[in-house]
C-alpha cells in the first residue's frame, strides 16, 4: 500500500492535470463566445457599450450562471452520495483532530463569533505533546512534518470510550456528524468513509480545479 505522501503526491498530479484541461475547456467556451469583430482577449479593457464589453459580460453570465451552478449540483451530488457510508468505529478522528489554531486562538475565535471553533472547543482538548499524538496515526503526522509549513495542533475527545464509542453520542455537534465532509481528506484506511473517497475524489478534485479557474476569470475581467 502506498504511503500518505505517495497518495497526496498523487492527488497533486490529479489535480493539476484536472486544472490544465478545466483551463483548455473554459477557454474553449469563451472563445465560442467570442463576436467576430474582437481580437482581443477577455481580459482587454474595452470601452463602454462595445462589442468587446458585452462579450465580457456574456462571458460572466456563462462562469456564474451555467459553469458555477453545475459545479454546485455535482458538489450535491457528492454529499448526497455519502449517505451511502458510514462510520466503522475506528475512532481515529475522535483521537485525533489538527488545527492550525491553538487553543487560545481557537477560543478567541469562538468568542468572535466562529461556530466551527465554538464546536471544536467543545468537543477536542489539545494534547500535552506532539509524541501523544503520534501513537494515534504516526504517518499522517509524519505526513504534517513534512509538508507543513506552519504548526499545527494536536487534539482529542475526551468523550471516548475505552471501546471506542462516544459517550454522548446522541449530542454530538455537526462537526461530528458532517466529518469527513470532503473527498478530498486524506483518511485512515480503517475509515468507513474511504470507499466514497475512492468514487468521489476525481470529480472533486474537477470541480476544485474548474472553481479556481471561474474565481480567476472573475476577478480579472476588467468591468
Amino acid at each position: 500500500m502506498k504511503d500518505l505522501n505517495s497518495i497526496l503526491e498523487h492527488q497533486r498530479e490529479k489535480f493539476r492535470a484536472a486544472f490544465k484541461s478545466s483551463v483548455e475547456e473554459i477557454q474553449k467556451r469563451i472563445d465560442e463566445l467570442r463576436p467576430a469583430d474582437v481580437q482581443d482577449d477577455v481580459f482587454t479593457k474595452f470601452p463602454l457599450d462595445s462589442s468587446g464589453r458585452k462579450w465580457q459580460m456574456a462571458v460572466l453570465e456563462m462562469l456564474e450562471k451555467d459553469i458555477s451552478k453545475d459545479v454546485f449540483v455535482k458538489f450535491q451530488q457528492i454529499l448526497n452520495e455519502r449517505n451511502n457510508y458510514k462510520c466503522n468505529g475506528c475512532a481515529i478522528c475522535c483521537n485525533l483532530a489538527c488545527s492550525e489554531f491553538s487553543p487560545d486562538e481557537l477560543k478567541k475565535r469562538a468568542e468572535n463569533g466562529d461556530n466551527f471553533a465554538r464546536q471544536f472547543l467543545s468537543i477536542f482538548i489539545p494534547y500535552s505533546t506532539k509524541e501523544e499524538a503520534r501513537k494515534v496515526y504516526p504517518e499522517y503526522i509524519a505526513l504534517l512534518e513534512k509538508n507543513k509549513e506552519n504548526e499545527v495542533y494536536f487534539y482529542h475527545c475526551p468523550k471516548l470510550t475505552k471501546d471506542k464509542r462516544c459517550s454522548d453520542y446522541e449530542n454530538r455537534p455537526q462537526i461530528c456528524r458532517d466529518f469527513p465532509d470532503n473527498p478530498l481528506t486524506l483518511l485512515p484506511v480503517s475509515c468507513g468513509f474511504c470507499g466514497w473517497k475512492e468514487k468521489s475524489e476525481d470529480m472533486t478534485l474537477l470541480l476544485h480545479a474548474i472553481i479556481e479557474i471561474v474565481e480567476y476569470y472573475k476577478e480579472k475581467i476588467p468591468l
